[in-house]
């Protein structure tokens, strides 16, 4: 399976599991002896991780979540998955972490436009004083002025979404694995109307359920986004959210180990 980016970079599913996975298969082992938590009660916790397609998702399910089988609840940006309680599911979509920033970078400097007004931070607003483009940011991660290049890592500790990974939801990998079994659902933005249709189908709500296909609700950048990375700021990005794609990459094994977790 290949997710292909907007930057056209492609994230591949490994056919074996290396010896370094073994945690994952013992973690596979233990979300195969708990089916019987799919038929339970417990309810289901939507994770909004930024930047992710979120916002669709959770504007489409709280359109038609009485009609869901299981309870979902539906949390902003603030609940992480090691909170979710004992015997609670998770629900939740990931993004390739460099079409992710791209995405962050412009939805900050549009201050969250138009569906939300978020002004800037002082910070950001130094951030994009500096950095006009998600391009232009990305290549200052290298830049041989050592100036501009700390300006850069500034920015990107900085701007909110650009700043938070995947580790700030999920802690590392080991705590991850150790909590599969409460993972009702993992969906990915790169085919988000598909996997939105599985998890439809997973938790009884009608067909009928449409993701909203404007940018206000969709919380969707303006077609004419400038999203272009020179290949030397694809580069840089991936180093720097080096973590971030190991996790990513984790989740796209999983779910092709354990074709449950995508709802087929």
């Amino acid at each position: 399976m290949h997710y292909r980016t907007q930057t056209q970079s492609t994230v591949s599913m490994p056919e074996v599991l290396h010896p370094k996975s073994f945690p994952v298969l013992r973690a596979i082992r233990r979300i195969q002896r708990a089916t019987h938590r799919l038929a339970g009660g417990g309810n289901l916790h939507f994770l909004h991780i930024g930047k992710t397609g979120g916002t669709a998702v959770r504007h489409a399910l709280g359109e038609w979540s009485a009609c869901s089988k299981r309870r979902v609840i539906l949390h902003w940006h603030n609940l992480r998955f090691t909170e979710v309680p004992a015997g609670d599911g998770a629900i939740f979509f990931l993004r390739d972490p460099v079409t992710r920033f791209v995405s962050s970078f412009y939805s900050r400097q549009r201050q969250g436009k138009p569906k939300y007004d978020n002004p800037w931070t002082e910070d950001e607003q130094i951030a994009f004083a500096q950095f006009g483009t998600a391009n232009e940011l990305a290549l200052a991660l290298s830049s041989e002025d050592p100036a501009i290049r700390s300006k850069a890592e500034e920015a990107m500790r900085r701007v909110r979404h650009v700043n938070q990974r995947y580790e700030w939801w999920f802690a590392d990998e080991s705590s991850f694995l150790s909590r599969l079994d409460q993972v009702f659902f993992i969906g990915f933005q790169e085919r988000l109307a598909e996997d939105f249709d599985r998890l439809k189908r997973m938790l009884g709500i009608p067909a009928a359920a449409r993701l909203p296909e404007d940018e206000v609700h969709s919380h969707r950048a303006p077609d004419d986004t400038d999203r272009r990375l020179e290949p030397q700021a694809e580069r840089n990005l991936r180093a720097w959210y080096a973590d971030d794609i190991r996790f990513f990459e984790l989740c796209c094994e999983l779910i092709e180990k354990h074709p449950r977790l995508a709802g087929r």
